[in-house]
């Protein structure tokens, strides 16, 4: 098994017996393949995870919605994850989206538009690839371009982060983050969706940059898929998550 085998995952996880996000009563989690937008929600924030084929981003995705990990690595087209909750103070619903996208780019204008009408970007690359740094670099312009001097939050993570130089770590932390930190002025973070370490951290960094600290990012987000794999329904390629807790 080759390092990008390890860190994408699939599959039905086992339930949880509550749907709160730190506090906040939540609707079950969605998974569609697409990236369109599912509902007329007025307060509504979108994550969108970038990077090359097999660094692990739908594995960090994963780790954060249903806190499990599959070595099996499954390419992902584009997945869109979506939860809505209620707001603190009664102000309505804020529905939050996770875009995870491919790391093939047979559809650039579907990534330019995904760019373009984002709130925040994690680009992501494996610690043990080098040249999945250089494609951060490269999202990173893209990014800063297609915005046109509209604000840009990115976060830069560093994929399996739980490798030692010993088994296969080429990008060490202190490197990359004099770049990442001192020269583009942007977040990095590193996590190991395998182990589970700072998965969260991904998502906290995320939200604190639009303004949504104190509603999820404290909390240590632990998600359960309550669907057995024969409920899945596709369309085609269509999976809904149920019941959901952050706690």
């Amino acid at each position: 098994m080759g390092p990008a085998d390890a860190y994408s995952a699939t599959g039905p996880v086992k339930k949880r017996d509550k749907d709160v996000i730190g506090g906040e009563r939540v609707s079950p989690v969605r998974t569609d393949h697409t990236s369109m937008p599912l509902s007329g929600c007025a307060n509504t924030v979108r994550l969108v995870f970038l990077g090359a084929a097999g660094v692990g981003k739908s594995a960090i995705i994963r780790r954060f919605l249903h806190d499990r990990f599959d070595p099996k690595y499954t390419r992902t087209v584009e997945e869109l994850h979506v939860l809505e909750y209620d707001a603190a103070g009664g102000s309505g619903k804020t529905r939050l989206e996770i875009l995870d996208t491919s790391g093939s780019y047979s559809f650039p204008a579907m990534r330019e538009l995904c760019i373009r009408h984002s709130d925040a970007f994690a680009l992501v690359y494996a610690v043990d690839e080098p040249g999945s740094f250089a494609e951060v670099r490269r999202l990173r312009d893209e990014i800063l371009e297609l915005r046109c001097g509209k604000s840009a939050h990115i976060t830069v993570v560093g994929s399996k982060s739980d490798l030692t130089e010993a088994e296969g770590r080429v990008l060490l932390a202190s490197d990359t983050m004099a770049t990442v930190e001192g020269e583009w002025d942007v977040n990095f973070v590193e996590a190991s969706a395998r182990t589970g370490g700072n998965a969260v951290g991904v998502f906290r960094a995320l939200l604190q940059q639009v303004e949504l600290p104190q509603r999820l990012s404290p909390t240590v987000c632990r998600r359960r898929d309550t669907v057995p794999r024969a409920a899945v329904k596709r369309r085609p390629l269509l999976k809904k998550n149920k019941s959901c807790i952050l706690s």
